[in-house]
């Protein structure tokens, strides 16, 4: 009988994993699937991001090996993963505020592409078989708003802060593999991953639409929409999530991805508007107005278009989103109305929806 890929828990549990930037709105819901599928995990966070946040909202800390650690003191950090000697590593820590880049882009590049290089040689203190995913961005890309969509070998670069930073930091890490990861010699084994726009229930970062629409919309305000016609790749945060455990999981049977990197977005049916997203969660609440923002940040560059071609990790990894715009905004919107009216019960809201959404990937995927 053939193993289901998607058979994580087999693969996870009562492994030692190491996540950076596990109180990020990502990381905190990758941490909560591992949990879940029993694993041993060791977060390491400079803090939590924002206030609300679905870290604490969960309330994660009780159920990890929670560290605050900033992942640009490398001498802690080659200490930690020496200790540790993780089996699994994720890296998700990243200052992953566009306009923040902006106004302080020497933190951004120190803890983008320095931090992601102090990773690098961290990874160098672990003596045993390890995998690690590296996960960057979707703004890595030179930004050419390509309709096809970008692919894992289109050129990188960026032209705020933030996307150059990633990029950078891309190849720091085709930089390390070739020169201290050798695949004949090595017992790390890397994947890169790159994930689009992500949503998701807990997300409250600074300037983002969903974020933004919630807070404004639970104190009865208007919301301010940037950008209304703008396009982008809208996926639940749980299709990235499940990318990541699949490369690692791959990754651990099949060596010769390692240095590969893998863009895990929706498919063209899932790239909507601004407008039209605000216009379509705006049905879940009683209570909705918004505006049009006519204030345009001078230096602040945000692009129109920007999707991702998956292609790559639909062949190699049989990976592909599965759930539809629809599903998608029902479970962002099930998550904070449950938020505002049963803030107690969080961290079960949370698990119910990565258990649903492990029953659709047994029935969905490729």
């Amino acid at each position: 009988m053939k193993e289901n890929k998607f058979n994580f828990k087999k693969k996870f549990k009562n492994k030692k994993v190491l996540v950076t930037g596990h109180t990020g709105f990502k990381g905190s819901w990758l941490v909560s699937w591992l949990v879940l599928l029993g694993a041993e995990v060791t977060g390491l966070s400079i803090d939590i991001p924002t206030n609300p946040s679905h870290f604490r909202a969960i309330k994660l800390q009780n159920k990890i090996n929670h560290k605050k650690m900033d992942i640009r003191n490398l001498k802690l950090l080659k200490k930690t993963f020496k200790k540790h000697q993780p089996d699994y590593v994720f890296h998700l820590a990243a200052q992953a505020i566009v306009k923040k880049s902006y106004l302080d882009p020497i933190y951004t590049w120190e803890t983008n592409t320095i931090g992601t290089l102090n990773v690098l040689e961290s990874l160098r203190e672990i003596k045993k078989n390890c995998i690690a995913v590296l996960i960057t961005s979707d703004k890595s890309y030179k930004n050419l708003e390509i309709k096809r969509g970008y692919k894992e070998n289109d050129i990188l670069g960026g032209k705020d802060p933030y996307s150059a930073s990633k990029a950078s930091a891309e190849l720091a890490i085709q930089s390390h593999i070739s020169s201290f990861f050798p695949l004949k010699k090595t017992k790390v084994f890397i994947g890169i991953a790159r994930a689009g726009n992500v949503i998701g229930g807990g997300d409250w970062s600074e300037n983002r639409l969903i974020p933004d629409c919630v807070k404004s919309w639970s104190k009865n305000k208007r919301a301010l929409i940037r950008n209304p016609k703008s396009t982008r790749p809208w996926q639940h945060v749980l299709e990235a999530v499940s990318g990541y455990l699949l490369l690692a999981s791959t990754l651990k049977r099949n060596k010769k991805l390692h240095g590969e990197a893998f863009n895990f977005g929706p498919d063209n049916t899932n790239n909507y508007s601004v407008i039209f997203l605000v216009k379509l969660i705006k049905k879940y609440w009683k209570v909705t107005s918004w505006k049009l923002s006519k204030k345009r940040k001078k230096g602040f560059y945000e692009s129109n278009l920007l999707k991702l071609n998956s292609n790559k990790a639909k062949i190699k990894l049989k990976w592909k989103c599965i759930l539809s715009f629809a599903e998608t905004i029902s479970m962002v919107a099930d998550w904070y109305k449950n938020y505002y009216s049963k803030p107690k019960k969080m961290h079960e809201i949370s698990l119910n929806q990565i258990r649903k959404y492990e029953k659709l990937l047994k029935k969905r995927s490729i």
